[in-house]
């Protein structure tokens, strides 16, 4: 028994448990990956720390490969992270703050650019711009900003002599549209998870328990008593005053399904008995599309810093001058050529995940339909045009493939940043799964923390916002008890 027991080691999962342990509660975390002690980070594989690369190939054993279906019947093979640090410890570093005018759409109680702003800046110490006030400067996760890589300096300097924006800090509130260095988690070119950032000052008062799969949710009437899993040795079953539900933007909902919280028909179509009729759980999956350019290059490639230094934003529009081709970044990847991502950060599109069976160990079913709507597709080509006109002048590339264009079946990836699969909302929204702190309705002592609560998905790459959202929301669960 213990007060607290937090699902999946990820981001949001190290800052609720640290945050839990520091006002005193008993915590456990129940991480479905590898673990390693937080209190030896220096001895952690390289694999985690090494910020020039991401341990996210076929063979990696820190990875949860889901199949989704993308556009049409393609179907793409979407890896997150399952380790401790979840996928914050096998991404590229990327730590950009959203705009606050994403925020205008959350519930103001307690999401109001004021309240962001200062979450933004208690979770951060930026090594570059944290003597400003709307920065942080005393915070457990280091921000840095470094332009090593050929790659990424052409394309800066191509993209500002096109007439774009020269951004010093893209975490700035009044960014917008610009290019820049990208804000990274990365402190002497060490990737620096949170369960490096939250964990490793409490790593006495929390236990973690690894390679654990928790299958359904343990209730009396509406009251949440534990979890029940597998894990090498068997079954296992733990009990706990409140349950924090931390596993990823799928994996979140695909628990809830499975203990019975979700659409009704969904559950009954399965066999799943229904303990509580959600119908947001699941629904309006958000994504990033993204679709990339591949190009020879002039020279050599060298990859020198972390995979991705400077983005352009253009309207709806990030482009990505990756600093060298996927199978350099990636161990395992057969070779391939270096590319520019261009992917749209505000798309129409909504995808849903669904349970295929009663059994809660099966991958759930995650449709994102991307490129479904006209407006999608347009913003999406335009971005390629501009993409490829600045990667023209940038000297860079000998010869360019220029995707064809964009229809309703041309093959589109994903940026791996799911949200809003379990919604923040007010109790006259039918689709809200969760209230403004995080609780699941109708359902006492259980709350969720990650990126599934995000009632509107937000425009930039979402980690720097999951860490800020889940250290709102458990603060705020604590002051309310």
């Amino acid at each position: 028994m213990v007060d607290v027991i937090v699902i999946g080691g990820g981001s949001a999962g190290c800052v609720a448990a640290s945050t839990y342990a520091r006002a005193g509660a008993s915590v456990l975390i129940i991480e479905a990956g590898p673990t390693f002690a937080p209190s030896t980070t220096e001895s952690w594989p390289t694999d985690l720390t090494n910020a020039r690369r991401m341990p996210i190939g076929p063979e990696s054993p820190y990875i949860d490969p889901i199949s989704a279906r993308t556009t049409g019947d393609q179907h793409v093979v979407a890896t997150r992270g399952r380790v401790l640090g979840g996928s914050g410890a096998v991404n590229g570093a990327y730590f950009v703050r959203a705009p606050l005018s994403d925020f205008d759409t959350w519930p103001q109680d307690l999401w109001n650019r004021d309240t962001v702003t200062r979450y933004y800046n208690c979770i951060e110490t930026d090594h570059d711009f944290g003597r400003l006030d709307h920065h942080g400067s005393t915070g457990p996760v280091p921000v840095t900003r470094a332009i090593t890589a050929p790659v990424a300096q052409a394309f800066l300097q191509a993209g500002i002599a096109s007439g774009h924006r020269h951004l010093d800090d893209l975490n700035a509130p009044t960014a917008g549209d610009g290019i820049g260095a990208v804000p990274s988690n990365v402190r002497h070119g060490r990737r620096i998870s949170m369960a490096e950032a939250y964990l490793s000052p409490v790593a006495d008062k929390i236990t973690i328990r690894g390679r654990s799969q928790v299958a359904r949710l343990l209730f009396d009437g509406d009251t949440v008593l534990g979890v029940t899993g597998r894990d090498d040795d068997g079954t296992f079953v733990v009990h706990a005053d409140r349950v924090v539900l931390a596993a990823g933007a799928v994996r979140t909902p695909n628990l809830l399904l499975h203990s019975g919280i979700g659409p009704a028909g969904t559950l009954r179509r399965v066999g799943i008995p229904v303990r509580q009729h959600l119908p947001g759980v699941g629904v309006g999956v958000a994504d990033h599309p993204e679709i990339t350019i591949d190009y020879q290059p002039r020279r050599a490639p060298d990859d020198r810093g972390t995979p991705l230094q400077v983005v352009l934003h253009s309207g709806p529009i990030e482009i990505r001058p990756y600093t060298a081709s996927f199978d350099r970044l990636i161990p395992g990847l057969s070779p391939m050529l270096p590319a520019i991502g261009v992917a749209h950060m505000t798309p129409d599109a909504r995808g849903t995940i669904d349970v295929v069976s009663d059994d809660p160990f099966s991958a759930p079913n995650v449709e994102h339909r991307y490129g479904e709507t006209e407006e999608d597709r347009t913003a999406l080509s335009r971005g390629i045009d501009l993409a490829t006109d600045i990667l023209r002048a940038s000297g860079l590339a000998s010869d360019i493939h220029v995707p064809a264009g964009i229809g309703a079946t041309t093959p589109l990836g994903g940026s791996l940043h799911t949200m809003g699969t379990a919604r923040m909302g007010f109790d006259d929204d039918p689709l809200a799964v969760v209230d403004l702190t995080g609780r699941v309705r109708g359902a006492r002592g259980l709350s969720v923390v990650d990126a599934s609560m995000f009632p509107a998905p937000v425009s930039r790459g979402p980690h720097a916002t999951v860490v800020m959202a889940a250290q709102r929301l458990v603060d705020a669960a604590i002051s309310s008890h």
